[in-house]
């Protein structure tokens, strides 16, 4: 474990949510508390298991880690952060204030660019008080900062001139406001974070080409604030001898080493670990030593994995042998689509985190739909989809469109400096740069392109792969740059009946969310929360779609036959508590590629024999 050779004062580890990062940590943690080092393990993540992996519970203080001498935790909770964040910017202007200026600040302040940053005016002490952790050899995060959040503290200034005026164009208003007396503190953390003396970031992936590419983008992102030379660790690969004769494991293997030889060349230079997967959860110290043990020798130790796991028969929840036969209970992804097709148009989004599926679900639906015979209009913004890939081929009835994000961005900048930023100080223009740099303002540019398609749904079906958040549709309305603005407008015109794509949205008669997740513990929690986020908005979602789900196969192969019937509790969540609908979507043996094999998995052909 490269990663881990004579290891810095501080450890962070970054990636996208379900790739491992909590696991990786803890591991981390453990093997350095092991070698006779102090060691204090931090998460910053929403949805840190940390005390769940210990089998105790941490919270938001330094607590000993009883059964591994030397190893401390301490979880802080982000979204605690935030809140207490927003109560002390949004406080001294309540009642001061118009209301609906400060309905505005407060939205502004509900994204995640906030959580983050009240999450890391958290942790800096950490990294610069040594009275905090002069008593740890090593400190390990789990959770890194973006290069977008480590970019506004380097900035000077604060927001404090544009919260008063609240003005209606950029995306993340406030985040810095009142962060002033710590500026020294967060030039300090920035500076450690840099120095590849005191810190080392360990970027973790999946052996997904999906996957890869997103953390190719965030090393090129970090470089650009000064932190070089990461350490690339993918996650769960499928070893060779883990395959054997089974079918869907030999592709899935097959699968990932295409991804690996092919990944983005900004990666290659990097230092670089593959960690093995697993057949049981990462919960409990014997899981976590069995990861080790795994990673240098190549296979795992069966009596180093979790008691309850050990010759356990894979059953499903109805008690039957074998997941698989369970999935029959929910519906296939063709179930939805025939509900769809019966309004005969109208908006369908695909909602959910990067590596779910959701291109490939999209295409999958567009294809079911026109060959129904209705017309349908499939688009993206999705800067990774590669639609015309994905399709290979044409179809009667169904075309294609992508609005390139990049030109849409730059198109909205541009405006909203023009418009608001000509009357900014230099330090006051540098913070709207910046903060038109951020995620949000990407949504808000590619939504209002978007919105022009949005008017076909009226005849046809428009299907909409990657789809704005609820806090970017709420900054939309709250701010006035589209949905007020437009209402406004037909009311001054004397328009009694007018839709804005708001509106739209908001309509379950026009408009169809489906939510797309894994069946793993982080992917469901942030597809909650993005459930959360789109409620606050009016939107209720329509259906949620469990995708690549192994307890969905006929596997043969003993490890990914373990893997899925740890699948169940999740998908047990989502139908139990989170969906109105479900779908559950099987790995594919063959990549989804082609208007026959998306058929296929639209109409739930089993994944072995496609």
């Amino acid at each position: 474990m490269k990663f881990l050779d004579h290891p810095p004062r501080y450890l962070f580890f970054t990636g996208k949510g379900g790739v491992g990062k909590t696991s990786l940590a803890c591991a981390s943690a453990v093997e350095l508390a092991r070698a006779g080092k102090r060691v204090l393990l931090v998460s910053t993540d929403p949805a840190s298991n940390v005390g769940q992996v210990f089998g105790c519970e941490i919270g938001n203080r330094v607590w000993q880690i009883d059964a591994v001498t030397g190893l401390s935790a301490l979880e802080i909770d982000p979204q605690a952060a935030a809140q207490a964040y927003r109560d002390r910017i949004v406080g001294p202007v309540r009642g001061v204030l118009p209301d609906e200026v400060v309905r505005s600040i407060e939205e502004q302040l509900s994204g995640a660019c906030t959580t983050e940053i009240a999450a890391f005016d958290e942790f800096t002490g950490l990294l610069t008080d040594d009275a905090l952790t002069g008593g740890f050899d090593h400190v390990v995060f789990d959770t890194a900062p973006t290069g977008h959040t480590i970019r506004l503290l380097q900035l000077p200034g604060a927001w404090s001139g544009f919260l008063d005026q609240s003005p209606g164009g950029a995306s993340c208003l406030g985040p810095l406001s009142g962060l002033e007396k710590q500026r020294e503190r967060y030039r300090a953390a920035v500076a450690a974070l840099a120095d590849p003396v005191l810190t080392r970031l360990v970027l973790v992936a999946r052996a997904q080409a999906s996957t890869l590419r997103e953390v190719a983008r965030t090393a090129l992102e970090l470089a650009g604030v000064g932190l070089h030379q990461p350490h690339l660790v993918v996650n769960g690969v499928l070893r060779e001898h883990d395959v054997g004769d089974d079918v869907l494991a030999r592709a899935v293997r097959q699968r990932e080493q295409r991804a690996l030889a092919d990944m983005p060349a900004g990666l290659l230079a990097l230092p670089r670990d593959e960690m093995p997967l697993l057949p049981f959860n990462l919960v409990g110290l014997p899981a976590l030593e069995a990861m080790l043990v795994a990673a240098r020798d190549g296979a795992v130790n069966p009596g180093a994995a979790e008691p309850e796991d050990r010759g356990a028969t894979v059953r499903g929840p109805s008690g039957t042998e074998g997941a698989a036969a369970d999935a029959v209970s929910l519906p296939s992804l063709a179930g939805l689509v025939d509900q769809i097709a019966a309004d005969g148009h109208g908006l369908v989004m695909l909602m959910g985190k990067g590596g779910v599926g959701k291109t490939t679900l999209a295409a999958a639906v567009a294809v079911a739909l026109a060959r129904r015979g209705l017309e349908v209009h499939l688009t993206t913004s999705d800067p990774a989809a590669h639609l015309t890939e994905t399709l290979d081929g044409s179809l009667p009835h169904l075309s294609v469109s992508r609005i390139d994000p990049h030109a849409e961005t730059e198109r909205y900048r541009d405006h909203v400096l023009e418009t608001k930023g000509r009357h900014l100080d230099a330090q006051g223009r540098a913070l709207l740069e910046e903060d038109l740099r951020s995620p949000c303002t990407e949504e808000i540019a590619v939504f209002q392109a978007f919105s022009r398609i949005i008017r076909e749904a009226g005849r046809k079906f428009v299907i909409m792969d990657t789809a704005p958040t609820g806090h970017t549709l709420l900054l939309l309305d709250a701010t006035g740059a589209y949905h007020r603005e437009i209402a406004r407008h037909m009311e001054d015109s004397g328009v009694a009946h007018y839709t804005t794509p708001m509106m739209q949205l908001q309509d379950p008669t026009r408009t169809k969310v489906l939510i797309v997740t894994l069946a793993e513990t982080t992917p469901v929690l942030e597809a909650a929360r993005q459930q959360d986020d789109l409620r606050r908005a009016g939107i209720e979602p329509w259906a949620w779609v469990i995708n690549n789900s192994l307890a969905a196969t006929a596997t043969t192969s003993p490890l990914l036959r373990r893997r899925a019937i740890a699948e169940w509790p999740q998908i047990e969540t989502v139908r139990g508590t989170l969906a109105t609908r479900t779908a559950l979507v099987a790995l594919q043996a063959g990549e989804p590629h082609g208007v026959e094999r998306l058929s296929q998995l639209a109409d739930g052909v089993d994944a072995v024999k496609a």
